[in-house]
């Protein structure tokens, strides 16, 4: 009582499918390969970047910080900012949930029926500010749990399968 904390949604996207498309199609591989690699990069740095802005003056709970570039890609800062379909949250089909708040379609953000996007250079998840968060991650979850989940979330035992198989032992 008397703290206040914070968690927010986001996502950014690059949307560079067409360029890739084109140069596909004409056979250059090299410049598509490359323009992918540079957007989903870039993709990632505008999350870290939003993530920044948030810590120092959004929510400006960490607004003195001056961390050299080491710790910043260490994430030695306050706050962590789990991603949709990474170790913290693999299930896609959040995506889902994350939508509906955020109306992803408004930067041109699709969700295919497993809850990927699209352009694939798009990142999703939250802001979490609270000082004692940590990354954690999934790891091996049995059939029960798998079962749970899958009731917990509302999905049929085969979405769920497909959705966490990484994860199933």
């Amino acid at each position: 009582e008397g703290r206040t904390d914070y968690v927010g949604a986001f996502v950014v996207t690059v949307g560079m499918n067409e360029w890739i498309s084109r140069y596909e199609s004409e056979g250059d591989t090299f410049k598509a390969m490359l323009i992918q690699t540079l957007s989903d990069r870039l993709a990632e740095a505008t999350a870290e970047y939003l993530h920044e802005k948030i810590r120092k003056e959004f929510w400006g709970y960490a607004k003195k910080e001056t961390l050299p570039l080491s710790d910043l890609f260490k994430a030695k800062y306050q706050g962590i900012r789990p991603a949709i379909g990474y170790p913290s949250l693999p299930d896609q089909m959040l995506n889902y949930s994350l939508d509906k708040l955020l109306d992803m379609s408004a930067i041109g953000v699709k969700l295919t029926e497993n809850g990927a996007m699209y352009p694939t250079a798009s990142v999703s998840g939250i802001y979490i500010a609270h000082p004692d968060s940590r990354y954690f991650m999934i790891g091996s979850i049995d059939e029960v749990q798998m079962r749970d989940y899958a009731e917990r979330r509302g999905l049929t035992e085969e979405q769920a399968r497909k959705l966490l198989s990484r994860n199933i032992r």
